[in-house]
């Protein structure tokens, strides 16, 4: 009888105890959860003083608005770095994104600046355009022709510095009805400054899907090679790269306000509790086997 009553008092105190563990957990992530989306500390309700939007005449009508989810036409006819008609559509396998930067050729600032950060970012990356991902540098000034395009490339080849890379890397031109297109579709705004004889712009990464759907804008002259890594798998719904790479998919997401990932909060405390209650069961399964193989035996 005392044994029974041992047994059972075990049994009780291993099934109060899971019963508590899972209770402290449910509590922790209502908390946490609940605690998503109240005012910030300081907040009083007031709007905030609104910033000045007062742009200078040069600028006016210059800027991206970013269509997100729009679909690219596939049928734009570009040439190429060897003056051969390509079609958009033969960049897009239905496998890999792509990245596309609508610069020009003869620009004396900006565009170097991006294809320079560019550059420096996607050699931060163990991903080789070709393999992973394709890039297009699409020319928006007509006047531009393909032999500028073919100069760029190499320049740009030999500061990249990967071999194979120029199967994955393109310089595009265009006629303007074409750039017309791309450029509306894409909502890249530019403008001729005609005092300072140069287009003015803004500067963007523009990530699509495989399947040339807009999927994520990255803007400015400095590239993180863990933003477009992340841009880039983000394209493909996590296809493209291994485990950890879908992993860190689920705990970033994209701030538009900082132009770049950042934590996602909340998926970690999933990822967290999902990991204690594995460990919890984990640790208390051999109790419980115990517990049970032992009420067996008093029960027979």
């Amino acid at each position: 009888m005392l044994k029974s009553g041992r047994g059972k008092r075990r049994s009780w105190n291993c099934e109060n105890q899971m019963i508590f563990v899972f209770l402290f957990l449910f509590l922790f992530s209502f908390v946490t959860y609940s605690r998503e989306g109240q005012p910030t500390e300081g907040y009083t309700g007031k709007p905030a003083p609104e910033a000045s939007n007062v742009r200078p005449k040069e600028l006016e009508g210059v800027g991206i608005d970013q269509k997100l989810g729009a679909q690219l036409d596939m049928d734009l006819t570009f040439k190429n770095e060897q003056g051969q008609d390509v079609k958009l559509g033969q960049f897009f396998d239905g496998k890999h994104p792509v990245i596309i930067s609508l610069v020009y050729y003869s620009c004396p600032g900006l565009c170097n600046f991006h294809l320079n950060g560019l550059t420096e970012g996607l050699k931060g990356l163990d991903w080789n355009p070709g393999e992973k991902f394709q890039v297009l540098a699409i020319s928006f000034d007509a006047k531009e022709t393909y032999d500028l395009g073919a100069s760029k490339k190499k320049s740009y080849m030999k500061v990249y510095g990967r071999p194979g890379a120029e199967d994955g890397w393109h310089f595009l031109t265009a006629d303007q009805k074409t750039i017309t297109q791309i450029t509306d579709s894409v909502g890249f705004k530019f403008k001729w400054n005609e005092e300072e004889k140069e287009w003015a712009h803004a500067s963007a990464a523009i990530v699509t899907t495989p399947k040339g759907i807009i999927s994520r804008y990255l803007g400015g002259i400095m590239f993180d090679p863990k933003d477009v890594k992340l841009a880039l798998n983000e394209a493909t719904n996590g296809k493209i790269g291994n485990f950890v790479d879908k992993m860190l998919l689920y705990c970033f997401h994209y701030d538009p306000k900082e132009n770049k990932y950042s934590l996602a909060a909340f998926n970690l405390v999933r990822m967290g509790g999902v990991a204690i209650v594995v460990i919890l069961m984990i640790w208390l399964l051999p109790f419980w086997l115990r517990n049970r193989k032992r009420e067996g035996t008093t029960g027979r």
